[in-house]
């Protein structure tokens, strides 16, 4: 048998490294130098003006760009944790319902699931801004019929980010169900047989025996549910504009506005690093949990 030399492995390597560099680590790391630089987007990096941690301290004052960044941070937060809170359950639970061999139509079910993630953003905030409109959307005329008054779901700065949030389960929840049922696949039968034996019933099975064997891939999609929910813009910028009073100003939003239409490229930067560094640690904390969970 033939092995392939060190030489062969980087040329065969060697595009795919160099597109990853150039596309991903030349801007990043272009993003971490200009978050110590004073620079407007509209002139060229050679106007960049070194002023050392002072971005950082703004984000963090008592002025209203602290405020503003601190704000959409907690929105980014909310959104974030009550998405991942209830999207995961929801998708081990219609994996568990798609997954029974019993369950007639169960294909047809999983390929509408995972429809509604292929279906373009720009699609589905027209259709659920409709859907939330105070006067003829239909969540508010089902209201109706039992009683409760139009509430302005987009419109109310106590309303509009929870909206936001219901539509990005909607969307998502069709993924990790299709991850979840990867996963229930992958349990041998002969478990839930033993089980069967010792004289487990099925909520006992589920968490002896589905719920451990499904903790890697509840990882994984806790993840990319994280990774996902804090890079939210579309919603954002096609329904709300950040608004209203910036109840649902997010973070990716905000680093644009800033970044772009303020053209405080330095402070964009900041901002973007900042996100960056809350993100690896929200990450690190997650495998930190599951690696103390399987060591229990």
């Amino acid at each position: 048998m033939r092995t392939i030399s060190r030489s062969n492995i980087a040329v065969m390597l060697g595009p795919a490294t160099a597109l990853i560099g150039f596309f991903i680590l030349v801007p990043m790391v272009l993003t971490i130098w200009l978050s110590f630089h004073e620079w407007s987007s509209q002139t060229g990096f050679s106007a960049a003006r070194f002023v050392g941690l002072r971005n950082f301290e703004d984000l963090f004052a008592p002025i209203s760009v602290g405020r503003d960044f601190r704000r959409a941070f907690v929105n980014t937060a909310v959104y974030t944790g009550i998405s991942v809170v209830v999207m995961l359950p929801l998708s081990v639970l219609l994996g568990l319902v798609v997954h029974q061999r019993e369950v007639r139509g169960g294909q047809f079910l999983r390929t509408v699931l995972f429809a509604t993630y292929m279906v373009p953003m720009i699609a589905v905030a027209l259709v659920w801004s409709k859907l939330y409109s105070p006067s003829e959307g239909p969540i508010n005329q089902i209201l109706g019929w039992v009683g409760i008054g139009p509430q302005p779901w987009l419109s109310s700065p106590q309303t509009a980010l929870y909206a936001l949030i219901v539509l990005n389960i909607w969307q998502q929840i069709g993924y990790f169900t299709v991850l979840a049922v990867a996963g229930l696949t992958q349990i041998p039968s002969s478990l839930y047989e033993a089980a069967r034996i010792d004289g487990a019933n099925r909520v006992q099975s589920f968490f002896g025996v589905t719920l451990p064997l499904l903790r890697r891939t509840l990882l994984f999609s806790t993840v990319v549910a994280v990774i996902n929910a804090v890079q939210v813009f579309e919603p954002v910028v096609l329904i709300t504009q950040g608004g209203p009073a910036g109840s649902t100003n997010v973070l990716t939003y905000h680093i644009r506005r800033v970044g772009i239409e303020r053209a405080q490229g330095g402070m964009g930067s900041a901002m973007a690093v900042a996100l960056m560094l809350a993100l690896i640690v929200a990450v690190v904390a997650i495998f930190a949990f599951n690696r103390k969970g399987e060591e229990q």
